[in-house]
């Protein structure tokens, strides 16, 4: 049996002060879980940036990986949070060349989420992921 793997999409962005945190909830798609994940303000602002409209007149970071990534022939597929570990989520950039042979590449939850929204890709957790870390509120 494969394992099995749930989409997200984002439902919100929180920046609590008073702790210093800036936090991405990601709502199961098709369900009333949560999975509410702890970014660096760098990757809030461009995720803000994409979800505003706004382009910058030259390619941000996350930006100009989709670019290199499309450059090389390659395209974006999915984001899958695979795991979590000492309270740190992993996840993994899903890439196919020429449509067929794919490429897996380790990356953090934040910056997948940044790379998902410029490449109108779809975001997906483990099951067992989203049972351990996910919330029926937020």
């Amino acid at each position: 049996m494969g394992r099995v793997v749930i989409e997200l999409v984002l439902s919100k962005i929180k920046v609590d002060e008073t702790r210093n945190e800036q936090v991405i909830v990601l709502k199961e798609k098709d369900g009333n879980r949560y999975l509410p994940v702890v970014i660096g303000i760098a990757e809030v602002n461009a995720i803000k940036l994409k979800l505003s409209g706004i382009k910058p007149p030259r390619p941000l970071t996350h930006d100009l990986l989709i670019s290199v990534i499309e450059s090389l022939g390659a395209k974006l597929q999915k984001i899958l949070i695979d795991r979590l570990e000492n309270n740190t989520f992993f996840a993994k950039l899903h890439l196919s060349v020429n449509s067929a042979k794919e490429i897996l590449i380790d990356a953090r939850p934040s910056d997948s989420v940044a790379l998902a929204l410029r490449a109108g890709v779809p975001v997906f957790v483990e099951d067992a992921v989203l049972q351990e870390a996910g919330v029926t509120e937020f």
